[in-house]
């Protein structure tokens, strides 16, 4: 099984810290990444946002500042918000990505679990599901077909038209979901490689959307492909250090996404429960998050796990520590 990272260039305050700049908070992320090779991951990935507090609204820009820095770690989106792109620019930039990181880049597509790109880029809410579907359907014709013909509601037609560059390989394309069937089965029917994103309850509770999507791929008459998890978590030297660190951090991202979105705000007992062994929360010293990943690999079947350390924006140095347990004391458990 693959491991990896994932980030959004969180900018959070906490506690009299303050939040850093976009420059700086970018500047973390290549260094992280760099870690994350050099303890031996397999994968990082870095998600698409359009907000104060989130420095990475080009995600294809980032990763190729880490591609310049590293020479083996997979470099992915996570996601890109297809439903609000153009897919033309978006397959230029990845296969511009996966040219100059030397068969690197990864494109993950997803619909949005924020709304700030929709405004922004000129589209309609009401168009929510139908711009993703007519989107996805013509990236995937990008990358197997040349030239393309195509029409659609949402961007001008195409006619014979040749996107370069030109990859030296289908550029991998997966499918980012939360936990809808109907997403789910999309990914399957098209073949494509799935990524859950598991950030509350118990992750046992997706097994049946994975074979749901066992059951597409079959449908369509396609090969097993990899089905992969992103979490929220942590790692220090120990369960009472990782707490320490972690608590305070994530209580206040999430409880003010809560504010937003119409939930409380986060508990003692409610991160309890998140960490706890049917949990969704990765939070602990290297031996229990080990064996809850492979828990979870075991209950889901997966390829790839992910942990998304810095949802609040910990110190930079707790952050490359992480790392460097993940690959150097957790992986080699996993494996």
């Amino acid at each position: 099984m693959e491991l990896g990272l994932t980030t959004f260039a969180e900018r959070h305050a906490v506690s009299g810290r303050p939040a850093p700049s976009a420059g700086e908070r970018l500047r973390e992320v290549v260094e992280e990444a760099v870690a994350a090779e050099r303890a031996g991951l397999d994968i990082y990935a870095v998600g698409e946002h359009h907000r104060q507090d989130f420095a990475a609204s080009a995600p294809a820009v980032v990763l190729a500042g880490i591609a310049g820095r590293t020479e083996r770690i997979k470099l992915s989106s996570a996601v890109s918000v297809l439903s609000s792109a153009d897919p033309v620019r978006l397959y230029q930039e990845f296969a511009t990505l996966d040219l100059i990181s030397d068969g690197r880049a990864e494109l993950m597509a997803g619909r949005g679990s924020f709304t700030e790109s929709f405004p922004l880029f000129g589209f309609d809410l009401s168009d929510y599901d139908e711009l993703f579907e007519e989107k996805l359907g013509l990236l995937l014709r990008l990358r197997a077909d040349d030239p393309v013909t195509w029409s659609g509601r949402f961007r001008p037609d195409l006619r014979d038209a040749v996107v370069y560059p030109r990859t030296d390989r289908p550029l991998p394309v997966w499918i980012a979901v939360g936990g809808s069937p109907e997403s789910v089965v999309r990914a399957g029917l098209l073949g494509l490689p799935l990524a859950l994103a598991i950030i509350g309850g118990q992750p046992a509770r997706f097994r049946p959307l994975v074979d749901l999507y066992h059951r597409a791929l079959e449908q369509g008459g396609h090969e097993p492909q990899p089905v992969a998890v992103h979490v929220h978590g942590y790692i220090a030297d120990t369960e009472q250090q990782a707490v320490a660190d972690f608590y305070e951090p994530y209580a206040a991202a999430m409880s003010g996404l809560g504010r937003e979105r119409g939930w409380g705000a986060m508990t003692p007992a409610q991160f309890e429960a998140l960490r706890s062994p049917g949990g969704s929360l990765f939070v602990g010293d290297p031996d229990q998050v080990a064996e809850k990943v492979a828990d979870i690999r075991d209950t889901l079947g997966l390829s790839r796990f992910m942990l998304h350390p810095s949802v609040g924006t910990l110190p930079h140095d707790k952050v490359l520590h992480a790392i460097d347990l993940l690959g150097e004391k957790v992986g080699p458990q996993v494996r």
